[in-house]
C-alpha cells in the first residue's frame, strides 16, 4: 500500500523545485532556527550521549522549516492518517458483517473494489505529500548530490520491497483478502519477508524518505515520521486481528477433522 510515484511527476516535482523560487529555496518565512549551540554539543558530545536530547535537537531544527498550519501539510497529515483508518475500518466491518462482499456478489470482487480505492487513496497522499514538500523551504544541508543520491537510492530500495511484496502476497494478499475470507494455505516466507517483517509498510516508508531526501525536504522529512508512526500503529492493530482469522480458520479445521 505504498505510495505511487510516477516517472512524469517526479520529473514535474524536481523541475519546480529548482526553478530557484526564493520561498522554497531561501530562508523564507519559515527558515531554520539557529543556536549558538554547536551541532555535537546538542547531543551532549559522542562521550555522553542524550538520545532524548538528540531527537528535541533534530526536531527543533525540522520545526524551524516547517509551518504546520500551511494548508497543503494539514492535507498531508490528514490523507497520512485517513488511510490505514479507512481501509482498516471498512475491512472489519467486511469480516463481522460481510455486506459488501453480498454487495458485490462475491468476496473477490469486494476485496478488489476495495483494493482499487486504497490505492486511489494511495495516489492522493502522494499527491498531498509531494504538495506540501514544494509549499515549503528545501534544507541546504540536504541540498547537495551526496543526499540526493541517498534519496534515490532509498526510493530504489523502498519500491524494490513495496513491489515484491505485491509479487509474493498477490492482490488480495496485499489488500485484506484475509478480512473477506480469502486465506492464504500458510504464511508468506519468502524475500521480502524472509529479511523483513510487514515490509509492505516499511517499503513505503522507505519511498517516502528517499522522496523528501530528494527534494532535501524538511518538510518531507517530517512527514515520513508521521508516516511511520502511523504505520506503527497500524500494524500494533492490524497484526492480531489477522493471527486471530487464521486461528479460527485452524480451529474450524482442526474440527471438521
Amino acid at each position: 500500500m505504498g505510495p505511487v510515484l510516477g516517472v512524469g511527476g517526479f520529473l514535474e516535482a524536481r523541475a519546480r523545485s529548482l526553478q530557484g523560487n526564493p520561498r522554497l529555496t531561501g530562508p523564507g518565512r519559515a527558515g531554520p532556527v539557529r543556536s549558538s549551540v554547536a551541532a555535537p554539543d546538542c547531543c551532549g558530545g559522542l562521550g555522553n550521549l542524550d538520545f532524548r536530547k538528540a531527537d528535541l535537537c533534530i526536531m527543533t531544527r525540522l520545526l524551524g522549516y516547517v509551518d504546520l498550519s500551511e494548508p497543503h501539510f494539514v492535507a498531508a497529515v490528514l490523507a497520512i492518517v485517513f488511510n490505514p483508518l479507512f481501509w482498516n475500518v471498512v475491512a472489519r466491518w467486511e469480516h463481522k458483517t460481510r455486506k459488501l462482499s453480498k454487495a458485490f456478489g462475491s468476496p473477490r470482487l469486494a476485496c478488489y473494489t476495495l483494493g482499487g480505492a486504497i490505492l486511489l487513496l494511495n495516489v492522493l497522499r502522494s499527491h498531498c505529500f509531494t504538495q506540501a514538500m514544494l509549499s515549503q523551504p528545501r534544507m541546504q544541508s540536504l541540498d547537495n548530490p551526496a543526499a540526493y543520491h541517498v534519496g534515490l537510492a532509498l526510493l530504489g530500495v523502498g519500491g524494490v520491497f513495496v513491489f515484491s511484496s505485491f509479487l509474493a502476497l498477490g492482490f488480495t494478499g496485499t489488500f485484506l483478502g484475509d478480512y473477506f475470507g480469502i486465506l492464504k494455505e500458510a504464511r508468506v516466507t519468502m524475500f521480502p519477508f524472509s529479511v523483513l517483517d510487514n515490509p509492505m509498510y516499511w517499503g513505503s516508508t522507505a519511498i517516502y524518505l528517499g522522496w523528501a531526501i530528494v527534494h532535501a525536504s524538511p518538510t518531507g522529512l517530517l512527514l515520513t515520521a508521521v508516516v511511520a508512526l502511523i504505520y506503527m500503529v497500524a500494524i500494533l492493530y492490524e497484526e492480531p486481528f489477522t493471527a486471530e482469522i487464521y486461528q479460527q480458520k485452524a480451529s474450524q479445521a482442526c474440527k471438521r477433522s
